[in-house]
């Protein structure tokens, strides 16, 4: 099984960004525990990181043409404002896991909204980098499929 672990805007900057919020760890913390998870679970993952919509868009419809079997996603702010995101995961239908470090839904009311949601087969979110690892089982045991 193959899974994409896709990230939105401001994503490279953990460690650095709003450490109350998002925590100490830094991206490369992140990927590497989610590298060490995957190999536990006998899944291949790839990352990518954009702070760029479109690029996300390509990552999605790329995900489609290389066969990946599931998409763990942060959509970061554009979760909030990206219908396009929306229509993407749609058109390739790969099960998709939405996932937050934080509890979106305790902060401020313009978080409260998730286009991608529609699209997801399910959503973690306030469990910080575990929610990574969490959706990771959700596609591994075939949510979707």
């Amino acid at each position: 099984m193959k899974i994409l672990v896709l990230n939105g805007p401001n994503l490279n900057m953990l460690g650095t960004r709003e450490p109350a919020i998002y925590g100490s760890g830094t991206y490369d913390d992140l990927q590497q525990m989610i590298r060490t998870h995957a190999e536990k679970c006998g899944v291949e993952v790839l990352f990518y990181q954009s702070n760029h919509e479109g690029a996300l868009l390509d990552a999605i419809q790329q995900a489609y043409f290389d066969g990946v079997d599931g998409i763990v996603f942060n959509p970061g702010a554009y979760t909030h404002t990206s219908v396009a995101l929306l229509d993407a995961l749609k058109t390739v239908g790969i099960p998709t896991v939405e996932v937050h470090i934080s509890n979106v839904a305790k902060r401020e009311d313009f978080r409260q909204i998730s286009y991608v949601r529609a699209a997801c087969v399910a959503t973690v979110m306030g469990k910080g980098f575990a929610g990574y690892t969490e959706a990771l089982d959700i596609l591994a045991k075939g949510a979707g499929q």
